[in-house]
């Protein structure tokens, strides 16, 4: 060990601070003559004996030789360990706390991958929260950093995380480009099939269905499901056919969609990521009060299930994609009052930042008022539902909220508004006005 010229100085002031002679220093293993020499500068202590000065002085040996403690490798890896604890049991404040003060205690320069790994945390950490924004602006600097690094493995979890990120904004184009150029440098390289790929897969599944491509969904889910049956990972498979089922339901095969989805329940039963088992629980009463025989109430015992285990293990924004569900699940029972309730919750827990699931909630407050007889408050929430999908790019969703407004405003007598309305649903599907819809024809005389 390296110690400061100074370091006999320090022992001689911090003795005298306590009040101590050399004698009461030495103690029964050192000598008073050994104290002597060390505050002389005549000897160098071995970490040992500086250990034991720094008991009896009640001081810590930094305090000795100047120089800062040293946290060992364990000990880092104890509070990622906990700060990683903290995010799965549904506490994003806490995990955001203790990545935060492990990260002030390294540098990048000395402690690289504990700084990388304290930075995702707190990336993850703010997406778990609900701060998008600031969440993105973190997975976005991790990502341009590892952009020169060889291994393209490493980098797949931020661009999955960014992907998850900018559908949740509603920024689509952004989220598949950055997906589909990873994808393209995975195929490049030949690297053959990894559980981390199968997941970023997964992940543009979802974002082409929010966008209404659905073929291209298709095809990448199926991708998904043969390369997942190559790994041993099972959670892989599971995450294939989650996705996988939602495909097959927005195609109009609900049986198919039932029967991938119960695959999945199944495989993540047997996990221990009560998380995500909720989560998959959530889709699978989706496909339960969507199916052709619908089953709104077993619906609601599933999601029942569910919200009782994202209150201890989820995050905020979980529990506002159950209510989301539910209030759905109580529109259809006939509970409108009921549904307005859960889809109020879960717009204040998903705040601004969530735009494509706060348009959905919009959507049933919408058919809720009207079920409730207020034709005016159903009109203004499906219009703001109908213009964040579109601002989102969820053209088709969007399409179908328009034309929903577009039948309240013809029942309520407003026929000019209800083919605007109309026309804005074409729009969203690709419709483009021609020269005769856009003029006005004229008889000749």
């Amino acid at each position: 060990m390296k110690i400061s010229g100074e370091v006999g100085a320090r022992i001689r002031r911090l003795r005298r601070a306590a009040g101590m002679s050399q004698a009461n220093l030495a103690g029964d293993d050192l000598s008073a003559s050994y104290i002597s020499l060390l505050e002389a500068g005549k000897r160098a202590p071995s970490a040992d004996v500086l250990a034991q000065l720094a008991r009896r002085l009640g001081c810590d040996p930094s305090d000795l030789t100047g120089v800062p403690a040293e946290i060992s490798v364990n000990e880092f890896q104890v509070e990622l360990n906990y700060a990683e604890m903290a995010l799965n049991n549904g506490d994003p404040e806490a995990s955001l706390e203790a990545y935060r003060t492990l990260q002030e205690k390294v540098s990048l320069a000395d402690r690289p991958e504990v700084w990388y790994k304290a930075e995702c945390g707190i990336a993850r950490s703010l997406e778990h929260g609900g701060r998008l924004e600031e969440a993105v602006a973190r997975f976005e600097s991790l990502h341009a950093a590892s952009l020169d690094r060889p291994d393209l493995v490493p980098r797949l979890p931020t661009v999955i995380a960014l992907c998850r990120c900018y559908r949740e904004l509603g920024d689509l184009s952004h989220a598949i480009e950055v997906a589909e150029a990873t994808l393209t440098e995975l195929e490049k390289l030949q690297l053959g099939p990894t559980v981390i790929g199968i997941e970023l897969l997964s992940t543009l599944v979802g974002v082409y269905m929010e966008r209404g491509d659905m073929h291209r969904a298709a095809y990448l889910a199926t991708q998904a499901i043969e390369q997942a049956g190559t790994v041993t990972d099972s959670r892989a498979l599971g995450a294939a056919y989650w996705n996988a089922s939602v495909v097959m339901y927005r195609n109009g095969n609900t049986a198919d969609a039932l029967t991938l989805i119960e695959k999945a329940l199944a495989i993540y039963a047997e996990g221990e990521d009560q998380r995500a088992l909720a989560r998959l629980r959530n889709a699978y009463a989706m496909l339960l009060l969507q199916s052709e025989t619908a089953q709104p109430e077993a619906a609601r015992d599933v999601l029942d299930q569910s919200l009782t285990s994202l209150r201890e293990v989820g995050s905020s924004v979980d529990v506002a994609y159950c209510l989301s569900a539910l209030a759905q699940v109580e529109l259809r029972l006939g509970n409108a009052e009921a549904a307005i309730g859960h889809a109020e919750r879960a717009l204040e827990l998903l705040g601004p930042d969530h735009r494509l699931q706060s348009a959905r909630n919009h959507l049933v407050l919408a058919a809720a008022r009207l079920a409730l007889g207020d034709r005016e408050a159903a009109q203004d929430a499906y219009e703001r539902g109908a213009l964040m999908l579109e601002a989102s790019e969820a053209n088709r969703q969007a399409a179908f909220a328009w034309a929903e407004l577009a039948e309240i405003l013809r029942l309520c007598g407003e026929d000019e508004r209800a083919v605007w309305a109309y026309r804005q649903s074409m729009r969203c599907m690709g419709h483009r006005e021609t020269f005769l819809t856009g003029q006005k024809l004229t008889s000749r005389t």
